[in-house]
């Protein structure tokens, strides 16, 4: 019985405590609800990400009539999702943005994000925040898909031993 292994603490899965992972909840099901509420639209970050290069492409898929009549919110809100990022890592908890993983792994896997969302047709904030609180099975399916890769992943890099 010595080959079993030992189950993870909760200080272990939350060595900060279980509260900010609650409030982080909260306030993303709180403004994906608010946005939903006021426009009707869903409110996937990478839906609102591509509304932006409108500004700066004139590549068709980017120039929607839908994106472009609302990029200004949409901006506000990719520009909220990044400057909160950045003040929370800067200002209240700095030193958080170092990292051993090489660079070309960092931008191999954002590449890689990339592509799936455009194949999933959106993004764990549209499918896994917005869609599984609708029901869709649509969303249903694409978050199963993405927790599946991302264990797999996860297993199978940890197998072969890679380190950042």
């Amino acid at each position: 019985m010595s080959g079993l292994v030992p189950l993870v603490t909760a200080s272990e899965l939350f060595p900060r405590g279980v509260l900010p992972y609650v409030l982080g909840g909260l306030l993303v099901g709180l403004g994906a609800a608010v946005i939903y509420l006021a426009t009707g639209i869903i409110a996937g970050a990478s839906t609102f990400l591509e509304s932006t290069l409108s500004y700066v492409s004139d590549v068709p898929r980017f120039n929607r009539l839908k994106y472009v009549q609302s990029r200004g919110w949409r901006f506000v809100f990719t520009a909220g999702i990044v400057s909160g990022a950045a003040v929370y890592g800067l200002v209240l908890n700095p030193g958080i943005w170092t990292t051993d993983v090489q660079w070309w792994r960092l931008f191999g896997g954002g590449f890689l994000v990339g592509v799936g969302t455009r194949l999933g047709k959106g993004c764990t904030s549209g499918h896994g925040v917005c869609g599984t609180g609708s029901l869709s099975n649509t969303s249903l399916v694409n978050v199963a898909t993405f927790l599946t890769v991302a264990i797999g992943t996860a297993q199978l890099v940890q197998a072969l031993g890679v380190s950042p």
